[in-house]
């Protein structure tokens, strides 16, 4: 079975990050799952780093995925 993947977008080009959805997840599900942790993630700190994000992420089965960027298109 391929990876299933999920971009996650953000203003600063910088940020954007890529996560890899665990099998036992729907897309749909994923992003609904995804969302509410990020947010649960970002209520915890003001100040919050993508390590914490992440970290509660991957303690529900995401994992993080490196990916090189390519050029804007526009």
């Amino acid at each position: 079975m391929p990876d299933r993947l999920m971009l996650l977008p953000a203003r600063n080009f910088e940020r954007i990050r890529l996560i890899r959805i665990p099998d036992d997840y729907s897309e749909r599900d994923a992003v609904r799952r995804v969302t509410a942790l990020i947010a649960e993630a970002q209520e915890d700190v003001q100040e919050w780093k993508w390590e914490e994000v992440a970290a509660t992420l991957e303690d529900h089965g995401f994992t993080t995925v490196e990916f090189t960027s390519g050029p804007e298109l526009d």
